[in-house]
């Protein structure tokens, strides 16, 4: 039976057990779509890494004797879409049945179910052999709670799968060392250079670029940095145990003027694409720290076990578990529109306009960036979280929706009304002052609240809170806060609800 398998462009697993032996009556078939280029606007080096990982993997496997049916963008057959394309492969192939692995995106998955209803031939889905938990796992731990810690979760998955356990307790004593990950970087220790892959790309480019795909971002450069392939997220992961580990847990939550990756993996584009497994991951990271323990201490590393089997299995999970309702959610009702400098970064905060720089110049920022620099604002400028999910879900290269809209919507924006996160992720300019040297090089001053030079984070925090009293006064964790802002006089506190509504109202004065 000729059998048409599909492969989704973050689906790039070589170890799969569909390639573990080669069959003649199984082709496989790789797209690059309009589809998925527009349905939101990406950064240039996204679609760039997308496209050069899709291709060295579609070479990857027919060097390996496998059938490969790869319809570049400006391939004529291309018609731009999942279900046209398919469906012509299958009539022009006198294809017999058709498989797909699960997607990790509900659009995808709705859209495969779609088509697969309409198709006069067999099909079948399998698991994306990529993740440690299953869809409904999380969905199942969390039957009958009403509120989805993702702390308790992340215990479940240390004792399930044994990592940093001494049998029932955690190893060190401690099941988490988050106290430990909140050290400012000063400019010591020193931060190794990155490691860039310089995969040449003009191809690809000039595809883009007479295609007239719509992009954000800048890409200056005929080469790509990222891994696009095994080898190179092995060779990535192998960096990160070697230079970046010892001190990841300590900076891991650091802001600098002049560090964009500090002692960050860069892996989270091969994992998201599934270049590399997160067990791979985890399994190399406690090799190394078990053979360089005397060295490298349990909170560097459990900072890291965190991200991976805690954060991101959890976030995939919820957002299994809440769509397709998910996707709408708004409940402190915020409407604004996001501010124009989110494209260019031209403004005068010092803070955002590195972090969206940044973010435009690399496709990247870590979590502290994007939680507490560009979600706190947008959140405290009550942005209508449609446009902050198409924002961060087009700038960021390891984007994909199944981790940014729970991460987006969610813990960021507290559009969910507290099903991820305790409290909305909101402060003044003093915690972004704690965490970085943003402040030492700003036009504002970040202890005024008042006046022309005040940084703009302060009244928008204290206007922010007075406006959303009814949805959150009663949180236990915002009640010492309340109990700060019903202390300041009618006239303080009207004077920075003026100046909050003119930072909202005219964003590119600031």
């Amino acid at each position: 039976m000729k059998t048409l398998r599909l492969i989704l462009g973050d689906q790039l697993n070589i170890q799969h057990s569909w390639y573990a032996s080669v069959s003649e009556s199984n082709v496989y078939c790789m797209f690059e779509m309009r589809q998925e280029t527009d349905y939101v606007k990406h950064h240039i080096q996204k679609v760039v890494g997308f496209f050069a990982a899709m291709r060295d993997f579609s070479e990857q496997l027919k060097s390996r004797g496998h059938k490969v049916i790869y319809l570049t963008l400006e391939d004529s057959n291309n018609n731009q879409n999942l279900e046209d394309n398919l469906k012509n492969i299958i009539a022009s192939h006198e294809i017999e049945s058709f498989e797909y692995q699960s997607p990790d995106e509900y659009r995808l998955d709705a859209q495969l179910k779609s088509i697969c209803n309409t198709l006069s031939i067999s099909f079948k889905e399998f698991d994306s052999e990529h993740f440690y938990t299953k869809r409904n796992e999380l969905a199942l731990f969390y039957e009958g709670k009403k509120q989805f810690l993702m702390e308790r979760f992340y215990r479940y998955m240390r004792k399930k799968h044994h990592i940093l356990m001494n049998g029932e307790q955690p190893e060190g004593g401690e099941w988490n060392y988050d106290k430990s990950n909140r050290n400012k970087w000063k400019g010591s220790p020193e931060v190794p250079p990155f490691l860039d892959f310089k995969n040449p790309v003009s191809n690809i480019l000039n595809t883009i670029n007479t295609s007239g795909i719509e992009t954000i971002g800048r890409f200056d450069f005929t080469t790509f940095s990222y891994p696009i392939n095994r080898e190179q997220s092995l060779q990535q992961l192998d960096y990160f145990n070697q230079n970046l580990l010892i001190h990841f847990g300590d900076y891991q939550d650091a802001l600098h003027n002049n560090e964009v990756y500090l002692f960050h993996s860069r892996l989270s584009f091969a994992m998201n694409l599934k270049l590399i497994s997160p067990k791979e991951i985890v399994d190399a990271v406690m090799a190394h720290y078990r053979t360089n323990d005397n060295e490298i201490s349990i909170s560097q590393v459990e900072g890291f076990i965190r991200q991976v089997i805690g954060w991101r299995e959890y976030m995939r999970g919820m957002y299994w578990a809440q769509m397709p309702e998910y996707k709408s959610l708004n409940t402190l009702d915020n409407h604004h529109k996001i501010p124009d400098f989110f494209w260019t970064g031209d403004t005068k905060m010092n803070c955002l306009s590195k972090t969206i720089n940044n973010s435009l110049d690399n496709a990247y920022a870590h979590h502290i960036q994007r939680l507490m620099i560009t979600g706190n604002y947008l959140l405290l400028t009550q942005t209508n979280p449609d446009e902050v999910d198409d924002w961060y879900l087009g700038i960021y290269i390891d984007a994909l929706e199944w981790v940014q809209l729970p991460n987006t919507r969610g813990m960021s924006q507290f559009a969910d009304g507290g099903l991820i996160a305790t409290k909305p992720y909101v402060s003044s300019g003093s915690y972004i002052n704690k965490m970085s040297n943003y402040c030492s090089d700003c036009k504002y001053n970040v202890k005024d609240r008042l006046g022309e030079n005040a940084c703009p984070f302060n009244s928008l925090y204290w206007n922010f809170l007075d406006d959303k009293r009814t949805q959150l006064a009663n949180n236990f964790r915002m009640k010492m806060m309340y109990s700060v802002l019903n202390k300041f006089s009618n006239d303080e506190l009207i004077a920075m609800k003026l100046r909050a509504s003119q930072i909202i109202e005219t964003p590119e004065r600031f």
